[in-house]
């Protein structure tokens, strides 16, 4: 455990320097090619750093955040686009965590108080839930139904990249002082595939996906197709990146070999979601499915493909067994107040990954 927090604190270390430097060569190079091949070292760093971290919450976490969310946005800014580039020059304490964070700036700040108590409320009681989670699955696996353990792996994952998320954009807000767009939209209130990953799941990724992938296959499309039709490839390229990503991302849970499980999870997704605006372009809004009929529809595709695609190399790389027994070291540390070996704690499942 020490030897991770040790590698954690040196990693980090090196992406600060590598985002100084980033925010700095702008006044050396142009946006443009000269821009890109100053970055592109920065780039692969950043997908090499998250693999000295082994830990789900640390590791993980760190391949999001600099592998996927701060590579796209350098690259973005390499060319003067996207929420790095600004006219003035953004400080150097906005650089840094707009960068590597999962964080967007709200244009307005209405009932700022209001939205502040509602979020700490959210994140209190989604902390909760997974803590209830976790003892229940982990406690009584042995007497449920594999599916229904499946189930409560949508919440788990869920309920952790909603908490890991709102508490980054809950620090910044009250070091930075500025409203913070939210991580997600209660996506349990989805209408359609169109809605749940466009303005509703993981805000952040559909934020930097946007500019960097289906925008300028869109554009590229336009002069190729007809203009109405376009974004549909657009579409489909998203979600082909989306998928590589997430089979990065997924390496690092468990350091297995690719599969390519996850990435045929967000193709079919894909394919989905371009049948679905296809259609209601052909239609052209003249049949209307009632929310209390496409909701639990579109939830119940998702939850399916989920089960099929998504949970097996999630779990094959016993990513659940990680995060049991960091969840436990850190219970023990918040306890005893000393760092704790995974080695050392009790979990249900230790048997099967020691």
């Amino acid at each position: 455990m020490e030897g991770e927090i040790h590698n954690f604190i040196v990693v980090w270390a090196i992406v600060l320097t590598s985002l100084c430097y980033c925010h700095t060569i702008v006044k050396f190079f142009p946006n443009g090619k000269s821009r890109f091949v100053a970055i592109i070292p920065i780039v692969c760093l950043f997908f090499i750093l998250p693999l000295y971290l082994t830990s789900i919450n640390l590791g993980a976490t760190t391949s999001f955040f600099i592998a996927w969310l701060a590579n796209f946005k350098i690259l973005l800014f390499a060319f003067g686009k996207g929420p790095l580039s600004s006219t003035p020059p953004l400080s150097l304490s906005t650089f840094i965590p707009l960068a590597c964070l999962p964080i967007k700036f709200k244009t307005s700040s209405t009932n700022t108080t209001q939205k502040s108590k509602n979020s700490t409320l959210n994140l209190v009681t989604k902390i909760a839930l997974l803590a209830i989670l976790i003892r229940v699955y982990y406690n009584y696996k042995a007497h449920l139904h594999p599916n229904i353990v499946l189930f409560l792996y949508c919440f788990h994952i869920y309920f952790s990249l909603e908490i890991i998320l709102t508490m980054v954009s809950t620090m910044i807000r009250v070091v930075s002082q500025v409203e913070l767009a939210p991580p997600s939209d209660e996506p349990y209130k989805t209408s359609s595939l169109q809605d749940f990953w466009g303005k509703r799941w993981n805000l952040m990724v559909t934020n930097i996906l946007h500019p960097t992938i289906y925008v300028p296959v869109r554009s590229m499309m336009a002069d190729k197709i007809s203009r109405k039709w376009a974004p549909l490839p657009a579409v489909l390229a998203t979600f082909v990146v989306s998928g590589l990503m997430h089979e990065l991302i997924f390496y690092n849970f468990g350091r297995l070999k690719p599969s390519g499980e996850v990435t045929c999870f967000f193709i079919i997704h894909g394919v989905a979601l371009t049948v679905e605006i296809m259609t209601k372009k052909l239609l052209n809004g003249k049949v209307l499915v009632p929310k209390i009929i496409s909701g639990p529809l579109t939830l119940g595709f998702i939850i399916f493909t989920s089960f099929w695609l998504f949970f097996p190399p999630f779990l094959r790389g016993k990513a659940e067994v990680k995060a049991c027994t960091e969840f436990m070291a850190f219970l023990e540390f918040a306890k005893c107040g000393k760092l704790v070996s995974p080695t050392n704690v009790t979990c249900p499942l230790l048997l099967d990954y020691y």
